[in-house]
């Protein structure tokens, strides 16, 4: 067991944000056993996990605790510290009300969503196509695609995507909001939750708010408060993770010219490219939302003591050559691909049947229509920002 004295800790996050390579410092550590010990520019210092069986271990063990953190000086990267809502519960309150919203998302009710999803990926398409070279990725499709769906899903009006698409970055800001900014910011989202869950008391309909509006109106199964963060943390992650991986997942086919090649060639490993894109691509900026020990816990060789924060590295455990082979090779043939991407453990990623599907309507529809798809002009990426990606991506075909 290595020793718990504690080292200096290094500057945090690695990742830089322009682009989706994975940094330098990671694979160093990959090569190590054990924890390193690291600083973000708030909270205290905190363990990093970047091998696989190492994160594995504490994002699914219940000696970790994620509600822990509302106690303590949580490693972040912005001045507010946040109260992450369902993020940041632990079983029996994050149970009660994932179980509230899991049925809209399993594999079964998902699936139904394909040939909706698969039409909005073509339309948007045609628009591109009419409208001619060059066109914004990011504008013009990865965006429109999981907006159009959460908010069909949860009853959003399409229409007040400008809205809040700047308060989803807000919430999603690392440095570049002050603490009062956030809390500003978070409560005007927080209005315009209630506001419409009020318009969907008066008018009821078959979408995903309506029903936890009953869940909280006459089972009682949730607070008026957790109904809104609920609803405003269902509109934020579903669809800023995909609008970034979408561009993402374009920009590494773009770098590996022959797995493109082979995905036109082949459009029916479009379901494998997804799963192995997940593993390869590092969206976060940095690890964030730290497991807190309840008790001493042994991880890869490092004695976290009880009251210890603990961050995951899930891009860094992705590449880990212990689990992988050819961990820094993309590999679009690759199968049975265990990736962290989604998480692990209770709070493995709720809307991950979504994800998926939007990530493989999306790759396979645009490959399909523009098989000689290139960049054309600069990517502006995304800057301080919890998750990497770009903000602007010009391309033609």
């Amino acid at each position: 067991m290595t020793a718990t004295a504690d080292p200096t800790p290094l500057a945090y996050p690695f990742n830089e944000p322009e682009g989706i390579g994975l940094a330098e410092a990671y694979e160093e550590a990959l090569e190590r056993p054990g924890l390193l010990r690291v600083r973000m520019a708030y909270g205290e210092p905190a363990w990093l996990a970047t091998r696989y069986a190492d994160a594995r271990l504490v994002l699914g063990d219940r000696r970790f605790s994620r509600a822990e953190s509302l106690k303590h000086d949580e490693p972040r990267q912005s001045e507010a510290q946040q109260d992450t809502g369902i993020l940041g519960m632990d079983p029996p309150g994050h149970t009660r009300l994932r179980t509230l919203v899991a049925k809209a998302f399993t594999v079964h009710q998902v699936e139904k969503l394909r040939p909706q999803v698969r039409e909005l990926a073509h339309g948007l398409l045609d628009e591109m196509e009419a409208a001619g070279p060059p066109a914004d990725l990011v504008e013009s499709y990865a965006l429109p695609i999981p907006v159009a769906v959460i908010c069909r899903m949860l009853g959003v009006p399409e229409e007040d995507r400008p809205k809040f698409r700047v308060w989803s970055d807000a919430a999603l800001s690392t440095s570049s909001l002050t603490a009062e900014e956030f809390w500003r910011s978070r409560e005007e989202l927080r209005a315009y939750m209630a506001a419409l869950i009020e318009d969907h008391r008066a008018r009821p309909r078959p979408d995903l708010m309506t029903g936890l509006i009953e869940a909280r109106d006459t089972g009682d199964r949730l607070t008026e408060l957790e109904l809104i963060d609920l609803c405003v943390g269902i509109l934020v992650a579903g669809h800023e993770t995909t609008a970034s991986q979408i561009p993402n997942f374009v920009h590494a086919l773009l770098d590996h010219p022959d797995q493109l090649a082979l995905l036109c060639e082949r459009p029916d490993l479009v379901k494998g490219a997804v799963e192995e894109l997940l593993r390869f691509v590092p969206l976060g900026s940095a690890a964030a939302f730290p497991r807190y020990a309840t008790e001493d816990v042994e991880v890869g060789g490092t004695l976290v003591r009880a009251g210890e924060p603990v961050l995951v590295a899930i891009g860094a455990a992705n590449r880990d050559a212990l689990k992988f082979t050819g961990p820094g090779r993309l590999d679009v043939t690759r199968t049975g691909v265990q990736h962290l991407g989604f998480g692990h453990g209770v709070h493995h990623c709720l809307g991950a049947p979504l994800a998926r599907l939007e990530l493989q309507e999306a790759v396979l529809a645009l490959l399909t229509r523009f098989p000689d798809l290139r960049l054309a002009g600069d990517v502006r990426w995304k800057d301080r920002m919890l998750v990497r990606g770009p903000r602007e991506m010009p391309v033609g075909w």
